[in-house]
């Protein structure tokens, strides 16, 4: 019974290692596991992954509110120069989503053009000084604003040039002046002489003075011969860009130079001479007419005298 038993064992082993083997695989060929000649590790987590999971995780924690942008509120024009008693539109804007409330300040007359939750246009009407305009949004009870800045600036209109005196001679010296009334700012002006294309004389200015003012550029000139045969001009230029603007010109118009050559003394004498000469026979010949005509005169009253008589 013991060896039937045990041959049993031995036959039921030898079924169940039949069994085994004839069982199917259930698992596809991609995920069998196959032998290999080299052991596997595991993979080795990066120095990188290590500390920027932790960083990241201190950050939400040290600054919750970090995530949310802050938002922002622009203006348009931020800096431009406007001539004296114009207007301007200005446009206020932000990227908050939903603002509360917003607006432009300023201390000359504007008014409401469009608005939107989001932005607003105004137009600033009869600008005669320099000032700051103000934008403001609030969003989510924060209040945020933006400057802008408007320049004012009275163009060259006028330029007037004199030549004095406008006829001289060779050698002798003449004045080129050039003056531009009610001009403003004046640290932004220059004033160019020209004799044709050529530039003489460059004067600029100083001060901050935003009231309009005179200026005027001076310079004495030797006469030469050819100044006889070019025009003289002034340019007034006002560059703006500094202050956002541009270049504003205005020349004068063009003023022409009598130029003689200078003459010898032995010229001059028989000029003077003949001159002489021709004034005392004028004179003369004016006398002669005279004593004739009263001589006439009086005989013909004689003549008609005696035959009244007779």
């Amino acid at each position: 019974m013991r060896g039937n038993a045990i041959i049993n064992s031995k036959n039921a082993g030898n079924t169940g290692l039949q069994l085994l083997a004839a069982t199917p695989d259930l698992h596809p060929p991609s995920l069998r596991r196959r032998p290999s000649a080299v052991p596997q590790r595991p993979p080795k987590m990066s120095s990188f992954s290590c500390w920027v999971l932790p960083a990241a995780l201190l950050t939400l924690l040290c600054c919750p509110g970090s995530a949310e942008k802050a938002f922002e509120v622009y203006i348009w024009p931020e800096q431009v120069v406007v001539e004296s008693s114009r207007s301007l539109e200005v446009n206020c804007s932000t990227n908050c989503a939903q603002p509360e409330s917003g607006g432009l300040e300023t201390s000359l007359t504007k008014t409401l053009l469009a608005s939107q939750a989001r932005w607003c246009q105004f137009l600033i009407s009869d600008i005669s000084q320099d000032t700051v305009l103000l934008c403001h949004f609030t969003c989510l009870g924060e209040q945020q604003s933006k400057n802008a800045t408007i320049s004012v600036y009275h163009p060259p209109k006028q330029v007037i040039l004199k030549l004095q005196p406008t006829s001289v001679t060779i050698g002798n010296p003449f004045t080129i002046e050039c003056s531009v009334p009610g001009v403003a700012p004046l640290e932004s002006l220059t004033l160019t002489l020209l004799r044709g294309r050529e530039t003489l004389y460059n004067q600029t200015f100083e001060g901050a003075t935003v009231v309009p003012q005179e200026a005027v550029a001076t310079l004495n000139v030797t006469a030469h011969r050819e100044d006889g045969h070019h025009n003289f001009s002034c340019q007034a230029e006002l560059d703006l860009r500094s202050r956002g603007g541009g270049i504003v010109r205005s020349i004068s118009e063009p003023q022409v130079l009598e130029v003689y050559e200078p003459m010898q003394d032995n010229q001059m004498i028989i000029i003077v001479t003949v001159v002489s000469v021709l004034l005392f026979l004028f004179v003369t010949s004016v006398l002669l007419c005279f004593v004739f005509g009263q001589h006439w005169h009086q005989k013909r009253t004689g003549g008609e005298t005696e035959a009244q008589r007779g």
